[in-house]
């Protein structure tokens, strides 16, 4: 009779806490809309009403666009999770949203790792952190590559002021300083996400190449999907620029806001903040780059948010064998 009562109070705190988390992320998300200091919810509403760009053509290829978006990253983290266990594409969908939903509101999604490794059995959870945090990095990697490009483009394009001596100060400085830390690193027990760099450089060298591959190639299509929804919803606003000019801004705001920490829920803000700088040079008004932000977020991580609050709800601990 005690046993039972244990474990009914169990249940109960445990979907209290799967309750809570739903409920603490559609509160973040209702008070990012609502009280965005970057734009206001009521003239967001009112400009985008008035542009009327959601037609139903514009509506399904939006709709069409961040589908394939999490096809992508479910089908990566499929992929990578394999390599390990083999799972099946929903299984990968549950836990691709539900740890979405569940890290809505943590410092730089930091609960997804946590999230995902819940889901399996005690003996697999550092192996599951290890390739949540690979395919980060990958998704990264591609982030920078395009970063860097665009951003070299934008900086010589639009003739932006930068000191070339302090630039070069600082590149020297940087020459002396990388060395130090590289040795400082090896000779500390520096760690990433509570493992060592011997131990991830060793599980990265021993990962199936094909699969890590195929997961970069996933993380490309991806980051080439979610620039061109940005730049297709630019074009529905009735901003006149070109698809490489936009992409020129886009991957250099990609690239600068990645690298600033915050807390998930206000990747919005972060990025409406480097947006308005970078397309400002350019021209174009604060509230048509916030509105194109906003509905980014929107489609991108509030609505596949809402589909794992269900699983969030409906998840059960893994059956330890």
């Amino acid at each position: 009779m005690i046993f039972k009562l244990t474990y009914k109070i169990k249940q109960f705190f445990f979907g209290l806490i799967k309750l809570s988390i739903v409920i603490g992320a559609f509160y973040f998300i209702y008070q990012e809309l609502v009280n965005n200091p970057e734009l206001d919810f009521r003239t967001f509403i009112g400009f985008v009403s008035k542009k009327d760009i959601f037609s139903l053509k514009n509506t399904l290829l939006l709709f069409f666009l961040t589908f394939f978006n999490w096809f992508f990253e479910i089908k990566k983290w499929q992929i990578l999770v394999s390599s390990i266990k083999k799972i099946s594409f929903k299984n990968a969908f549950e836990q691709s949203l539900g740890s979405l939903t569940a890290s809505l509101f943590t410092p730089n999604r930091i609960g997804e790792y946590g999230a995902k490794a819940i889901y399996y059995v005690s003996n697999y959870r550092k192996r599951i952190l290890l390739i949540n945090l690979l395919g980060n990095v990958l998704q990264m990697f591609i982030t920078t590559v395009f970063g860097v490009i665009g951003l070299c483009f934008f900086v010589f394009k639009y003739q932006i002021n930068i000191s070339y001596y302090k630039f070069v100060q600082f590149l020297l400085l940087g020459i002396l300083i990388i060395p130090l830390i590289i040795y400082g690193v090896q000779k500390t027990k520096f760690t990433i996400k509570g493992f060592s760099l011997k131990k991830i450089k060793h599980f990265v060298l021993e990962f199936p190449k094909k699969a890590l591959v195929f997961a970069l190639f996933l993380s490309m299509l991806r980051y080439l999907i979610f620039s061109f929804q940005f730049y297709f919803i630019l074009q529905l606003f009735g901003t006149e620029i070109s698809y490489f000019d936009a992409m020129i801004v886009i991957t250099s705001m990609y690239l600068l806001a990645s690298i600033i920490p915050s807390i998930f829920i206000f990747d919005v803000i972060i990025k409406g903040s480097v947006a308005i700088y970078l397309f400002g040079v350019m021209g174009f008004n604060d509230i048509t780059i916030l509105s194109t932000i906003t509905i980014m977020w929107l489609l991108n991580f509030v609505l596949p948010s809402l589909f794992g609050s269900y699983y969030v709800i409906n998840f059960n601990l893994p059956k330890e064998n």
